[in-house]
């Protein structure tokens, strides 16, 4: 069933936050699991054109973008792998071409989770010395693109995911640029932000961009620390957002934002978020330069007049959870000063 997305805060989220086991000095990833009563039976795929051939789908776990045109189809982000067959269903409504493409945002599984399957049902176009020396294997699936950092992340996870769910064709620098469908697709590496390995997704003639976790509309920034992320580099990234963002001439609408978890935004969208977290940060700093203590900076709520909107005292990720990291990173870019010792007091001559 497919119906357009009207209130983006029904949608329930289920995000996944990646568990850390340090041990011997190095950490080991685990797979997190979906909350054990899920039904994902009982999920319906919402799809929304949001411009051209740029498509939402909202179902559980990340927004998915499906970008369609004569040369096949590009997927943005996959959800979670009991969705995979509802997600196709969706995919072969919006258009008959093969999935060329997929594109992961970040390393959760709540974007990643059908990687495989959605893989598996697409296509590669190859040829030449490729599909000589390969075989029909080069363009048996669709590839998947990713940065290096994602996938670092995603071959450390226990139990190790599929060879068929890992990103194929990873960038290390700040920008991968590609054409298809004879529109201009950029992908942007937001470095140390909700991880270290996020990318924006820029569709530039359809104006639109594809954020994953690096902004929602519905609860305040997961900062994975066991995975790279920072306050700091989130709010970047939200800056990096509106710098490629063009608002109409009533500073709505115009380029239009999908983000992870949410509504379907604009630049103003966006700019609220940002102005939220900046805001939070910026007081929890000004805390910190005082000497206050963690429980001290809670007991002054500085999240109190948001929490309406993006508190939640409950899930994977609550609102003392993102105050604890804030205040964390911002200890240690501001330490306490170290009390001098007092000089030894000079010897008497006897």
């Amino acid at each position: 069933m497919m119906r357009p997305v009207f209130n983006s805060r029904a949608i329930r989220i289920v995000a996944v936050a990646a568990a850390v086991a340090v041990g011997a000095g190095t950490a080991v990833v685990t797979r997190a699991v979906a909350q054990q009563n899920q039904n994902f039976d009982a999920v319906q795929m919402d799809v929304q054109q949001v411009n051209g051939n740029v498509y939402m789908v909202v179902g559980e776990g990340g927004n998915t973008t499906v970008f369609t045109g004569p040369e096949g189809v590009l997927v943005v982000d996959t959800q979670f792998a009991p969705l995979s067959g509802k997600l196709l269903d969706v995919i072969k409504k919006l258009s008959d071409q093969p999935i060329r493409w997929i594109v992961n945002t970040h390393m959760h599984d709540d974007h990643v989770g059908g990687n495989e399957a959605i893989a598996r049902a697409g296509r590669t176009r190859a040829g030449g010395n490729v599909v000589g020396d390969i075989g029909s294997d080069a363009t048996s699936t669709a590839r998947i693109i990713a940065h290096e950092n994602a996938l670092n992340r995603l071959v450390m996870i226990k139990p190790p995911l599929p060879s068929a769910a890992l990103p194929t064709d990873t960038f290390f620098n700040e920008r991968k640029d590609m054409l298809f469908n004879g529109e201009a697709i950029q992908m942007f590496h937001q470095p140390a932000a909700h991880t270290d390995g996020d990318v924006l997704v820029h569709f530039r003639h359809a104006d639109v961009v594809s954020t994953g976790d690096l902004f929602t509309t519905v609860m305040y920034p997961f900062i994975d620390e066991a995975n790279g992320g920072t306050i700091d580099g989130y709010i970047k990234a939200l800056n990096n957002i509106i710098a490629i963002t063009v608002p109409s001439n009533v500073n709505e609408g115009g380029t239009m934002v999908i983000p992870g978890h949410g509504r379907l935004s604009d630049e103003q969208g966006v700019i609220e978020y940002r102005d939220m977290v900046t805001i939070i940060r910026d007081r929890i700093r000004e805390y910190v330069k005082r000497g206050m203590t963690l429980e001290q900076v809670k007991a002054r709520k500085p999240t109190l007049d948001f929490d309406p909107r993006y508190g939640m005292d409950t899930g994977f990720w609550t609102t003392s959870m993102f105050i604890d990291v804030i205040y964390k990173q911002m200890l240690a870019q501001n330490p306490p000063a170290k009390t001098a010792k007092p000089a030894p007091a000079p010897a008497r001559r006897k």
